[in-house]
């Protein structure tokens, strides 16, 4: 069997800035996101734990460690998606987010699921 497909996780990210509950005068901006994680391997696997790492627009990092995500240890099997919704307040108006979900297989396989970098920006910033 192929090794590479037997653990195979796909991460999509949607952020978006939200307006209403940042004070940008106060160096106070909050982002949303969605995340969708889909199981594309071969075996049913669970998520175990987070690990992200949060730059905002100076270089600054912060790293967030945890059990599961808000809250949940999802079971996926072969083809299922989770979604699930959180968010990040940066003290500067952009940065970006990306990371690892530390999973394991239905063989008792753990292994990382890597969360692409994805940027939070304000929209007036995108112009």
């Amino acid at each position: 069997m192929d090794e590479r497909h037997i653990n195979k996780i796909e991460v999509r990210a949607q952020p978006r800035y939200l307006p209403e509950r940042s004070d940008p005068g106060k160096s106070v901006y909050l982002f949303t996101y969605a995340i969708t994680i889909t199981n594309r391997g071969t075996l049913p696997c669970q998520l175990i734990s987070r690990h992200w790492i949060i730059t905002d627009s100076l270089g600054e990092e912060q790293e967030v460690r945890g059990p599961g995500v808000v809250g949940e240890q999802p079971k996926l099997a072969v083809g299922e998606s989770f979604t699930y919704s959180s968010f990040c307040p940066l003290s500067t108006p952009s940065g970006s987010m990306r990371g690892s979900y530390q999973m394991q297989n239905a063989q008792g396989e753990a292994f990382d699921a890597a969360i692409p970098a994805f940027a939070l920006t304000r929209q007036e910033y995108l112009n």
